[in-house]
């Protein structure tokens, strides 16, 4: 099978959104390793590195190797990949949520950041854990259209980071100044809330697509009469 335009552009869409989240991570893991200088503004992740050191590789590395599984025909061309990088996300996948989460319980807030924030961090924190457990009980009743929804939907958490870059541009190219505690709060709920549609949009269509194709087959069977049948 030949690879096709959306077999290629599925992937290099979502790995050019994970691009700009994953350049400020490598940015902060140099500096975190290369004894920078401590600021009021970098000062939290200095105190408390190692869950930041962990989150940061572990959730570039979900949303890299997630992009290729949406890519239907680079999954039917390499099947042994896709079951062996599914092995690995997963766990990528609890690294980047669980390490999220105790950021988001023990580790100073940045400017601009609220209890509203906290609470959007926290609950979709839990959820992608949440949806990574699912997904891999259903793999293990081997329920491949669950398993596909549940992993589909912690990639659309996962991702996050991407789509809230741009739910901020306008803030930056419109308003002088640093979004305050309820706009950022809205801008970051934006950005997860968003993707959500967008994956709840493929679960339904990616449903819909294997119905219409069982009901199809089936309608082709039925339709053949028992002399057909003895014919063929």
């Amino acid at each position: 099978m030949r690879a096709t335009t959306k077999d290629r552009l599925i992937p290099a869409a979502l790995v050019a959104l994970s691009l700009v989240p994953a350049l400020a991570g490598v940015a902060r893991v140099v500096e975190l390793t290369s004894g920078a200088t401590v600021t009021p503004e970098n000062a939290r992740f200095f105190a408390s590195p190692l869950p930041v050191l962990l989150h940061i590789p572990a959730v570039v590395f979900y949303c890299v190797l997630g992009a290729f599984q949406f890519s239907p025909g680079f999954r039917l061309r390499h099947r042994g990949w896709h079951r062996a990088s599914g092995r690995i996300l997963m766990p990528l996948g609890l690294i980047s949520a669980l390490t999220g989460l105790w950021m988001a319980q023990f580790q100073a807030w940045p400017k601009g950041d609220g209890q509203l924030l906290y609470a959007e961090r926290i609950l979709v924190g839990t959820a992608m854990v949440a949806f990574i457990v699912l997904g891999a009980d259903a793999i293990r009743r081997r329920d491949f259209g669950a398993h596909g929804a549940w992993m589909t939907r912690a990639y659309a958490i996962g991702l996050g980071a991407g789509t809230q870059a741009f739910t901020h541009l306008p803030w930056f190219l419109l308003v002088d100044g640093w979004p305050g505690e309820f706009p950022r709060a809205v801008m970051m709920g934006a950005g997860w809330a968003i993707n959500i549609v967008v994956a709840e949009w493929i679960i339904r269509r990616r449903h819909a697509t294997t119905n219409d194709g069982y009901l199809a087959s089936t309608a082709f069977t039925n339709s053949r009469s028992p002399v057909t049948s003895r014919i063929t």
